[in-house]
């Protein structure tokens, strides 16, 4: 019984936290407070729950450390004219009557290469959202290819917070979870694609296409070499590097294009990596600005407050009644089931993909003894249902950044079919398990 308010108090804290527009830290924080009364009630000390505390922040330490490198990214691969030699590249590709496959396989290719939905749904989404307005195609389907697109990368880029993130928790491999993701999204990328080029045939398409080169060009060197941060990525990542030192190449890389190609001073470079990258034209500032050190603050406090919550409830129990329903759960509709329907809560509840996550493998990793099947689990669940929740930010920030409206969460077909069609093949792979017992 007691569990059961204390886990319904920090609910409450968590819903007066999105009712009320403030931040979720704040809630973390009450949540810390509420699950450190739950412990000392159950007779522990504060030192010990402080050491519990501490445990579930050490198995986390390597992702904080991944989160600074992926901020100074965010903010060189700016600053050095990557993101806008990409953007520019890639917009000569658009064909109208093709238009929404091809916007969403371009943002799928700017989330691999950067890791980040928010960047890529600021950039590439932003741009692909203005050539469908000047192509006068509606921005519900639209938004729902770009919102596929960022989380496609958000999965499984070597540089994807989320990514790297599942990795600590499970203690797996990137490039082998990056290997097996590709293995379960063949089916569910297909179909995706087929349904938006039927969508967007189906669309009556034409007006002038935006000329985003002219945009970039007043404030970048617009030089094919500027994409040498990106292609080392895709290079040692193809080579298996460890991840910190593959995105330790591609910040050095970018820094010494930020000098020669970009002309920018050491001091200007320095501000950039703290503070982020901020454009002088307000056109350019839309879809540009972001990025650095201080852009992964908030990510790494919510990051390291959960890893406590860890701890705590690994020390206490408090999450065993629940655990003991979640594992009859997976008995009856596999442990990905499991998995899924308690994402899916926990996606609502949590109002962010961070979070979700974390709280979701707290929740279920006892009910699958294979890490690597466990972390590909997380990948197919609480990664791409977090930004199905409305008032979730997981959602909201890429589509409110593109000017999508809310409803094309509906048209994010990615997102919808990849768990869809996992629980499916779970299902089907248990069945063919049992009448095999049974002969």
């Amino acid at each position: 019984m007691l569990e059961t308010v204390v886990l319904l108090a920090f609910v409450g804290a968590l819903a007066i936290c999105v009712a009320s527009g403030a931040s979720v830290l704040y809630a973390l924080a009450a949540g810390y407070l509420i699950f450190c009364a739950y412990g000392l009630k159950k007779g522990h000390s504060a030192r010990s729950l402080l050491s519990m505390s501490l445990a579930g922040i050490r198995t986390v330490k390597n992702i904080l450390m991944i989160f600074g490198l992926i901020g100074l990214i965010t903010a060189l691969w700016r600053g050095a004219g990557t993101i806008p030699v990409i953007v520019c590249y890639s917009a000569r590709l658009v064909y109208p009557p093709a238009f929404l496959v091809i916007a969403f396989l371009l943002n799928c290719m700017v989330s691999i290469l950067t890791g980040t939905s928010f960047g890529t749904a600021a950039t590439m989404g932003v741009v692909t959202m203005a050539m469908a307005k000047a192509l006068n195609i509606g921005s519900f389907w639209v938004g729902g290819a770009i919102l596929s697109g960022v989380y496609f990368g958000d999965r499984c880029s070597p540089v994807s917070s989320s990514a790297n993130l599942i990795c600590e928790l499970t203690g797996t491999d990137i490039f082998r979870n990056i290997r097996e993701m590709v293995k379960t999204s063949v089916i569910p990328f297909l179909i995706t694609c087929a349904i938006y080029y039927a969508a967007g045939r189906s669309m009556a398409a034409g007006g002038a296409q935006m000329d985003v080169e002219s945009l970039f060009s007043q404030s970048f060197r617009l030089h094919f070499i500027a994409v040498l941060p990106a292609l080392a990525i895709l290079v040692l990542s193809a080579l298996k590097v460890k991840v910190k030192r593959t995105m330790l190449v591609s910040v050095i890389l970018a820094f010494f294009l930020c000098i020669f190609l970009q002309g920018l001073t050491i001091a200007e470079i320095a501000r950039m990596m703290i503070f982020g990258y901020k454009a002088q034209d307000p056109a350019l500032a839309a879809m540009m600005d972001g990025g650095g050190l201080l852009s992964m603050v908030k990510v790494a406090m919510i990051v390291s407050l959960s890893s406590c919550y860890a701890g705590i409830f690994d020390g206490t129990g408090l999450l065993q009644p629940l655990k003991k329903k979640i594992e009859a759960l997976s008995r009856r509709i596999t442990s990905f089931g499991a998995t899924l329907a308690v994402s899916a809560i926990t996606s609502m509840v949590a109002c962010n993909q961070t979070l979700a996550v974390m709280l979701t493998h707290q929740l279920c990793h006892d009910n699958e003894p294979d890490p690597q099947t466990f972390a590909i689990d997380l990948e197919n669940s609480a990664i791409t249902l977090a930004p199905l929740v409305p008032w979730s930010i997981a959602g909201a920030v890429p589509l409110a950044a593109v000017g999508a409206p809310s409803a094309s969460i509906a048209a994010a077909c990615y997102l919808y079919l990849l768990p869809a069609w996992t629980l499916l093949a779970k299902q089907a792979a248990k069945h063919t398990h049992r009448k095999r017992r049974a002969i």
